[in-house]
């Protein structure tokens, strides 16, 4: 037989183990293809339609950016994965050894394997993402709001950069395993490659750490989200480093402790197959702790950026820091506020849309603002709240103008000490915070309600114009509108000697922040489901290196009874808890994120997180049945 025929075989024979290197490696290299397209497209290289160079330079960054997670990722997966698979050849290379293979030879023959393996999943990768080029385009194209569509067109570079890029990591993952190889002694390859590593000694202690450690990350991260300031991000951080920390010591601490009181519970342990089950758990969890560690993490990350651009992008969010269309703030002696005004209802009226107009005149303080009552009632009644009621004249309500001031970003005062025109001091009492907003842009920070006949006599407020805000029900049609009135009107038109100001259209900030949001989903799904594909092929790698030494095993114990039926119910215990414990703590990560970017945006998104988790959860039940499918029909050969 010649070298070369030893290598073809070994890869036939190795088939079931080399399947999730290769699908995993051509995923790997489809997205990173996707990416690469999408980062040299013409129209994404510089302005976005309706947006900003700014736009086009945030997705060409976060192309890179991604490209370069995901390749270093896809790096250490295959250095894992083969890894895993030469651990299960170590006896097979030994014995070659033995016969008289020269080391030379045997590092040329893993390099062979790698490279010819590499090769086979960067033709795989590289078809898939050409023929659906076209289909990622329309459906990008969908997802950032460009009305025009992505062009298609032949990446040449794309593909260029995927060839070379990951030619060399599978060259590179060949050298470092023949590396490790010549560390390894011919007494070690030979030495049977599934004894377990050393069980670790759990202490109490350190197990009881271990859920410190997790509630301390879970309130880091809530103060962080309950602040409401982007500048403590340090108290994030150090929530997400103390909580994979605590995961790291629940895995090799707290459930190794938990795996011996069962053992010690003899009605628990001794009853049925459960003396197998808990046992072979046992050595599951000792010896795979950091695979199931490094799982939950990367389940957490994925669900939790996929979910968070989920979010991000719902199309409710924009209205809840911004209920009005249009917003026209004008100011003293602006004698074109008739002109301007009857412009946006013409250009409203031109386009077909039914809105609702509101004039208010607010006065303003350092950072206070303060209206009457029957203009707020004005807002509230417009956006279909109903209307509030103050019954004593020292009463007042405090409205939100924003998410940080809904969310008590400012400490509201129970009494607020006002000055009227003729000198004397009112106490005004604060009964009730408005649970929404309803104020328009242009009105900011704490802002008061105040009944009518007290508003009058207000002398710290100064009045600085109105404000007229359109309340338009089906306002993302208003697209051609408002790029017109923004461009006749002057957008943020403030400043020494202007008369008015034309707040941003609410749908040219939503088409903005739909871009930005959009390229941060199309960034975190891909990614996601690479994690996702990942983490799914650690599992299957993980049970068909210990393949062998689990046929062995249950066919001895078989001898003394084991039946079909009780084998079938060991290894669904043992795969439950592989392929299912890890995911439920990874969703129990990210419905604590969730529900800290809930207290930040004040937006309801628990349809959108349920959905990912039951998605999830669906293709991890049918990979789960199907694995054991076939893992027992492997051990019945």
């Amino acid at each position: 037989m010649s070298f070369r025929q030893i290598i073809l075989f070994n890869l036939i024979r190795s088939r079931r183990v080399y399947t999730a290197y290769f699908l995993s490696g051509a995923f790997a290299v489809m997205v990173f293809y996707i990416f690469s397209m999408l980062k040299y497209h013409p129209f994404l290289q510089g302005e976005l339609i309706a947006t900003s160079e700014t736009i086009g330079f945030l997705s060409t960054v976060g192309f890179q950016m991604s490209q370069f997670s995901l390749f270093f990722c896809s790096f250490l997966f295959l250095l894992y994965s083969f890894s895993l698979y030469m651990k299960s050849r170590k006896r097979e290379l030994g014995i070659l050894l033995l016969h008289g293979m020269s080391p030379k030879q045997q590092n040329s023959l893993v390099i062979s394997e790698t490279v010819l393996i590499g090769l086979a999943s960067i033709i795989a990768g590289l078809a898939c993402g050409i023929v659906m080029t076209k289909l990622l385009l329309l459906i990008a194209a969908d997802i950032l709001g460009i009305t025009k569509g992505l062009k298609f067109y032949f990446p040449l570079e794309a593909l260029g950069l995927t060839l070379v890029c990951f030619i060399l990591l599978y060259l590179f993952v060949g050298l470092l395993t023949t590396i490790s190889l010549r560390k390894t002694t011919l007494n070690e390859l030979l030495q049977t490659s599934s004894k377990p590593k050393p069980a670790p000694r759990p202490s109490w202690p350190m197990s009881a750490l271990a859920l410190l450690l997790i509630v301390m990350g879970y309130g880091f991260v809530f103060y962080f989200a309950r602040s409401g300031n982007f500048l403590n991000v340090a108290f994030l951080i150090v929530g997400v480093v103390l909580t994979v920390a605590g995961t790291y010591l629940l895995y090799t601490q707290l459930n190794i402790r938990i795996i011996q009181l069962f053992k010690h519970r003899k009605e628990i342990f001794f009853h049925k197959t459960n003396l197998l089950s808990i046992s072979e758990m046992a050595y599951r969890v000792r010896d795979n702790a950091v695979m199931y560690f490094l799982i939950t993490i990367v389940l957490a990350a994925a669900f939790t950026g996929l979910g968070m651009c989920i979010a991000l992008s719902s199309k409710g969010l924009p209205e809840v820091n911004n209920p009005f269309a249009f917003s026209y703030r004008s100011y003293k002696d602006n004698m074109q506020e008739q002109k301007h005004i009857e412009a946006i209802e013409a250009g409203l009226n031109k386009a077909g849309l039914s809105y609702k107009k509101i004039h208010i005149l607010p006065k303003y303080g350092v950072i206070n603002t303060v209206i009457s009552l029957s203009d707020f009632n004005q807002l509230a009644l417009a956006l279909g709240h109903p209307a509030e009621t103050l019954s004593r004249d020292d009463e007042m309500l405090f409205a939100p103008s924003g998410i940080k001031e809904l969310n008590n970003g400012f400490k509201i005062k129970g009494r607020v000490e006002m000055k009227k025109v003729d000198g004397a001091k009112a106490e005004m009492k604060v009964i009730k915070k408005i649970p929404y907003i309803a104020t328009p842009r242009g009105v900011i920070g704490e802002v008061y309600v105040v009944p009518d006949a007290f508003y009058a006599q207000f002398a710290e407020f100064e009045s600085r114009g109105s404000i007229t805000a359109f309340y338009v029900p089906d306002w993302r049609k208003s697209v051609a509108v408002a790029r017109e009135l923004d461009e006749f009107l002057g957008s943020y038109n403030e400043g020494e000697g202007s008369t008015h100001s034309f707040e941003r259209p609410l749908v040219l900030q939503w088409l903005q922040d739909k871009q930005i949001n959009g390229i941060l989903l199309i960034i975190s799904s891909l990614v996601g489901f690479v994690f996702f594909i990942f983490a799914a092929s650690v599992l299957y790698l993980r049970l068909y290196t210990d393949l062998n030494r689990d046929r062995e095993q249950f066919k001895m114990i078989a001898k003394i009874g084991l039946g079909p039926d009780e084998l079938k119910r060991v290894i669904t215990h043992q795969f439950c808890f592989m392929f299912f414990f890890p995911f439920i703590i990874a969703v129990i990560h990210s419905t604590v994120a969730f529900m800290a970017l809930q207290q930040m945006i004040y937006f309801p998104f628990h349809e959108e997180a349920a959905a990912i988790f039951i998605s999830f959860f669906a293709v991890q039940i049918i990979y789960f049945y199907l694995a054991r499918w076939r893992y027992l029909h492997q051990l019945s050969q």
